[in-house]
């Protein structure tokens, strides 16, 4: 039985879904979304190439990192309240606000005149951020019946992944030739021109009037930013700032998980949840949402560790390093597309163990590779892994949006998203604490003299491996090696939660909701 002759089960239950936006007129609000989705991955990894010039006018090197921390974590907490406001009052309004935020923290950072100006800047970009993401997505799911949902979905997963390796070598080619203002400024007539074919293209299908006053969480939304802000604080700067046992990183956990448990309660007696049970009481939402969750942890190994790989273990440049990264974005959107047609055949759910099976063979290959290896080895694992994964993150999203009406999708692509981006917060930190044990036990037990004796001083070293005698960097390029194998085999073992996930917990057939009728 194919999906689209599933009928629908009791958690597919839900408010009318207004028909799908017919064909004429798409073509503006499509363009709108993939500029949206652009800026939003832009935005992520743009900066990690301009650090030394930013560090090097406005100084601030111990914090710098959170201009990548605090603009994920505004992204990651604010993603759940915007699907909610998006399913009370709108899509369109929702967008339109959030690129306005996003637009003025661009804005703000372009003329940042120290660096907690520009830290506090980013978090305002990150408000704005987590709007672009997911209502982008909510509305793409709007736009498109089932069985043409495929299509979109592989477009904006292909600008995605495009925008995110392409943001570094951007943001190294403004910083280098212009300056690193333009980083921000270049998103005001990107962001602009998304705005301008929102406003005047999206038309939203006409919605029942409400016998009631909408009214808006706003104590659930502020209980869910606070619980959010806290553990991925405590999990971004755990091991880096701090040590994990210490005193700020219990402190953290202990306040954030005080602040769930009013979150749970807030949330019991709302009238509007942002965060809705349902969430987690339907099991295909609530298996999607874990299985993602598995996923964005997995995603961790390839985006953050292989260019380190490439360039310290391959020997690569910085450009080559991308290029061995970035054959992922080929692989991807190809199999995404593909996907439609094997899940029309077997299903959400079976599509994606499919994938999720041959990601975790793929990543259980890399330890494999031998040493020091050449550049096609690694291009052709990640070539792999993006059509593995392309089989697996699109079927899960399109099969649980089709799974709600209108009413109930921005929350839901919200759930899923959120749950995603929770799971590469805790991957990059996970996955950190896995890299440095490994290097500094081989450095600590190391037979050879006149290694670096700390992580810093070993970083230090493999940017300039001819300080060392040849023995010396020999033995720290296998270090490395041996770090980033663990790493991925961390990622398999990621991959395989998400697998149990899906065979345990997952419907085999998701309940689909069929388009109503107009009128109805």
């Amino acid at each position: 039985m194919s999906v689209s002759d599933e009928t629908p089960g009791a958690e597919a239950a839900c408010g009318a879904t207004p028909p799908a936006v017919p064909a004429r007129g798409r073509g503006p609000v499509v363009a709108a979304l993939m500029l949206g989705m652009a800026l939003a991955a832009l935005d992520g990894t743009i900066v990690s190439t301009a650090v030394p010039q930013i560090v090097g006018e406005l100084g601030g090197f111990a914090v710098f990192s959170w201009l990548f921390s605090g603009y994920l974590l505004a992204v990651t907490v604010t993603l759940p309240v915007y699907g909610k406001l998006s399913d009370t009052f709108g899509r369109k309004p929702v967008l339109i606000a959030g690129i306005i935020v996003f637009l003025t923290g661009s804005v703000l950072c372009a003329f940042a005149w120290n660096m907690a100006a520009l830290i506090a800047f980013r978090i305002v970009q990150g408000l704005g951020g987590g709007a672009l993401q997911g209502t982008v997505q909510t509305i793409a799911a709007d736009l498109y019946p089932l069985k043409e949902r495929p299509r979109i979905q592989a477009k904006l997963s292909t600008v995605w992944a495009t925008s995110s390796v392409a943001g570094p070598a951007l943001g190294g080619l403004l910083a280098s030739y212009a300056d690193w203002r333009w980083i921000f400024l270049i998103n005001v007539p990107v962001g602009a021109a998304a705005l301008w074919l929102i406003a005047r293209h999206l038309t939203e299908p006409a919605r029942r009037t409400p016998t009631t006053r909408p009214k808006t969480d706003w104590a659930g939304a502020l209980c869910v930013f606070a619980t959010g802000a806290l553990l991925l604080t405590g999990v971004v700067q755990g091991g880096v700032a701090w040590p994990w046992l210490s005193a700020p990183s219990l402190a953290l956990f202990a306040a954030s998980a005080a602040l769930a448990a009013l979150t749970v309660y807030v949330e019991r007696r709302a009238a509007e949840p942002v965060i809705p049970g349902w969430v987690w009481r339907r099991r295909t939402i609530a298996a999607v949402n874990l299985a993602l969750g598995a996923l964005g942890l997995l995603m961790v190994a390839p985006t953050v560790f292989l260019p380190t790989y490439a360039q310290s273990v391959l020997g690569l440049n910085p450009t080559a390093a991308g290029f061995v990264l970035s054959v992922m974005t080929l692989s991807w959107p190809i199999s995404a597309a593909f996907s439609s047609r094997v899940y029309n055949r077997i299903g959400f759910r079976d599509t994606a163990i499919t994938g999720v099976t041959l990601a975790t063979l793929i990543l259980v290959a890399f330890p494999l590779l031998p040493f020091p290896g050449h550049a096609w080895q690694p291009a052709l694992i990640m070539l792999l892994l993006g059509a593995a994964l392309g089989l697996c993150q699109l079927p899960l999203i399109v099969g649980v949006q089709s799974t709600v009406g209108w009413s109930e999708r921005g929350t839901t692509t919200a759930s899923v998203l959120f749950c995603r981006q929770v799971g590469q917060s805790l991957g990059a930190a996970l996955f950190g604490a896995v890299a440095n044990t490994t290097i500094a036990a081989r450095l600590a037990h190391a037979p050879v003299p006149g290694l670096p004796g700390d992580l810093d001083a070993a970083s230090r070293a493999l940017q300039h491996p001819t300080d060392l005698t040849a023995q010396a960097a020999d033995y720290l390029r296998r270090s490395v090696a041996a770090a980033v194998d663990h790493v991925y085999l961390g990622a398999a073992a990621a991959a395989v939660l998400a697998l149990l996930v899906l065979l345990f917990l997952a419907p085999r057939r998701f309940p689909i909701l069929p388009p109503e009728p107009p009128g109805k």
